[in-house]
């Protein structure tokens, strides 16, 4: 038993290999999406800096304000980064899971090897699985049916 494309046979552990890795993208993103929140804690500590209540109870001098922003833009962006990588990867999942986009996957595949370690041994078995002829002819779109030639009258 097994998938059939373009007079192709697969075997059903390619088809396994595929839904394993599209299962696995989905839990990476979620904890992308979950380790993504901590930059908060310098966002909060920036917004702290900003109000001046950190510093109330010591009679120092306060920080001077573009500290604050420093801690709330960066915490911020990476915040906005670290979300946008976690979509990128869900969907990715849901692709692979499709048979679609095979190219976009395998970018993604490779963003993921920056997030170490789950993220490096996700982006390389995907990469290896990718790059493997049967799963190759899995994402190819099959070619469609040439179109019905009418007989002109006479």
């Amino acid at each position: 038993m097994g998938y059939k494309t373009k007079g192709k046979h697969m075997s059903n552990e390619d088809i396994k290999h595929v839904e394993l890795l599209s299962m696995f993208h989905y839990i990476v993103g979620g904890i992308t999406a979950f380790l993504s929140c901590i930059p908060f804690i310098h966002v909060a500590i920036g917004l702290a800096m900003l109000s001046g209540k950190i510093f109330q109870e010591s009679h120092g001098a306060q920080p001077p304000a573009f500290l604050g922003w420093i801690f709330v833009i960066i915490g911020s962006v990476f915040i906005v980064l670290g979300w946008s990588i976690a979509v990128c990867i869900i969907i990715a999942g849901r692709q692979l899971k499709r048979h679609r986009n095979r190219m976009f996957c395998m970018v993604v595949a490779g963003l993921e090897c920056m997030f170490m370690p789950f993220g490096t041994v996700l982006g390389v078995f995907t990469l290896i699985a990718l790059n493997k002829d049967p799963i190759k002819d899995m994402f190819t779109p099959p070619t469609p049916p040439p179109p019905l030639q009418t007989p002109s009258p006479p």
